[in-house]
């Protein structure tokens, strides 16, 4: 692929689009955008103000001269690297085209004011990234454990090019799941398979780490850390996969979609047990006291508050997020709720990872709508706000691949009421979309709706106080009045680095935001037809915690 690029061009905010888009990326969307390094430092920050702006339309000022708090919220999808669900469409594409389909999706993140991507690193103990620790997956290359034909770093590119459109980039792990019911080729050299058979088992069409075996449990822990080390992301995020979901005949495959239908049904099946009875033999004669299923449930727990721990001792600003299946407990399920447990079936306890602070957001995967009782989508939002004592992130996945043609599809305005939903509970202040397919195929119309309603202008991410409040210093800035609009020149000052700048101008009585990631510090905020030109601009600089600085007016139109 040739790589072009203008560094004359700059970056331009249409008065009249930046209700719309936050920041326009000029350029053809194949094209990468040229990126300056970022330096990790542990960011921290101050409270943020009490007042919550709706993250829509722009707002009618209340103070001419003051703009309003801005509007925070974490949008996220999910790309999936398995089974070639998102990215890319297929396995062994060349270089040039995977790094199309890339920038495709985030530029369409970008444009639908998206501020973060979930991208799947590890699918099945494998990597689309160079590791030693782990073959290349053959959900990238066509085979495991054969390197891309052309050298390249698809997660580094994916993180440059994520950060240069304003974007957080979290790094998406399956911790437990060791291969694929698709997967086609034999397992690498270097698969944990072939490298510790003993800790890994057989179960239907999948091959499964045990969770009893401490070994396969600090593999993960390396892979992890290893990846927090050599890469600048902004999260590490684990999903459902904990123990196995339960199948009932040896050649089963898709057991999660059973479990998901079976929420409203309900009915009892000849389960499959995993095989790890080695290992919890092993536990029993060394002393262990637990029975079976607390034992499991440890033996998770254990991992999470390792890696809590460790990524918290690698990179204080990397946020750790896992997205369980939605439903809790049994014991402390809302009345009226039914349907499969993950706390019985996948042995995930994550209302004790809640309690005890061991995440820094949990996205439970509330993945029925909002009038269907037993799995009612505000009952259990509300549930899960119910047990997060420790005010931790609580950013609930959205099922919008669920807009599909099959009976119990979605129709989109389901996920923009979910959306409505979320934005109604002060305890909420986010939402991931699962996946990215659904949204860059417009399924019957859903990107536009969340253009027109949902996602009207731009929005930061939630801060996170727990791990620092520290503020970073006012930005540097330059402005002047050209033909078209205000060219604007922004840097950081001394002190921690800047991740985004928060931009407000005024056009008449009304104020309209947008954010422009610090990489790219010249832009203009063009004239349009309906607002005419800028009359105000103010600006922060936002560190990558979301903590913003004080506010400086840029412009004045005399």
């Amino acid at each position: 692929m040739v790589v072009v690029f203008n560094a004359k061009k700059r970056l331009t905010l249409s008065a009249g689009l930046a209700a719309g888009v936050a920041a326009l990326l000029e350029g053809c969307s194949s094209t990468p955008i040229p990126t300056t390094p970022e330096s990790g430092t542990s960011p921290a920050r101050p409270p943020e103000p009490s007042a919550r702006p709706q993250p829509g339309a722009p707002v009618v000022a209340a103070d001419p001269q003051t703009p309003p708090p801005a509007p925070r919220e974490f949008r996220a999808a999910w790309v999936s690297t398995v089974a070639n669900i998102d990215w890319p469409s297929r396995s062994n594409l060349s270089t040039a085209k995977q790094q199309a389909e890339a920038l495709a999706i985030l530029d369409r993140a970008r444009a639908l004011n998206l501020n973060a991507i979930v991208l799947q690193v590890r699918p099945s103990a494998d990597a689309i990234y160079p590791s030693e620790l782990e073959p290349w997956s053959e959900f990238l290359t066509g085979q495991q454990g054969r390197a891309p034909a052309q050298p390249w770093d698809p997660l580094q590119f994916w993180i440059e090019q994520a950060h240069a459109r304003g974007l957080e980039l979290h790094a998406w792990f399956n911790p437990y799941r060791a291969r694929h019911a698709t997967a086609k080729t034999p397992l690498a050299v270097s698969h944990i398979g072939r490298k510790l058979p003993e800790v890994v088992k057989p179960y239907g069409r999948y091959l499964w780490m045990d969770p009893g075996e401490a070994a396969a449990s600090q593999h993960t822990l390396d892979v992890v850390l290893d990846v927090v080390r050599r890469y600048d992301i902004d999260g590490v995020h684990i999903d459902d996969y904990f123990y196995p979901y339960p199948i009932d005949t040896p050649n089963a495959a898709g057991p999660e979609g059973v479990a998901l239908d079976a929420s409203s049904s309900g009915g009892p099946r000849q389960e499959l047990e995993f095989p790890d009875q080695p290992s919890w033999q092993r536990y029993l004669l060394e002393g262990g006291t637990l029975d079976r299923a607390h034992w499991r449930r440890q033996n998770v727990n254990s991992l999470i508050e390792a890696m809590y721990l460790g990524i918290r001792k690698e990179k204080s600003w990397v946020r750790f997020g896992i997205s369980p299946f939605g439903i809790g407990r049994p014991d402390r399920r809302p009345a009226g709720i039914v349907g499969f447990s993950q706390y019985d079936k996948l042995y995930a306890d994550a209302e004790l990872w809640l309690a005890n602070g061991w995440l820094d957001y949990l996205a439970p995967q509330l993945y029925w709508p909002v009038a269907q009782a037993p799995q009612a989508f505000d009952v259990l939002l509300d549930y899960w706000l119910a047990q997060n004592t420790r005010a931790r992130h609580v950013w609930p996945g959205l099922y919008t691949s669920r807009i599909d043609n099959s009976i119990k599809a979605f129709a989109p305005e389901e996920i923009v009421k979910q959306i409505g939903v979320t934005r109604s509970r002060n305890g909420v202040r986010g939402h991931l979309h699962f996946s990215i397919a659904a949204l860059m195929e417009n399924r019957k119309g859903i990107t536009d709706q969340l253009k027109t309603q949902a996602y009207q202008t731009a929005a930061l991410t939630p801060s996170t106080p727990w791990l620092g409040a520290e503020a970073p210093a006012a930005p540097q800035a330059s402005a002047r009045r050209e033909s078209n609009g205000v060219a604007l020149k922004l840097s950081a000052s001394a002190g921690k680095p800047v991740a985004h700048y928060a931009i407000w101008s005024r056009y008449g009585a009304e104020w309209r935001f947008a954010v422009a990631p610090a990489s790219r510090p010249v832009l203009l905020l063009a004239d349009d037809a309906a607002g005419g030109a800028a009359q105000l601009v103010v600006v922060s600089a936002v560190d990558r915690l979301g903590n913003e600085s004080e506010r400086i007016n840029v412009y004045t139109r005399s």
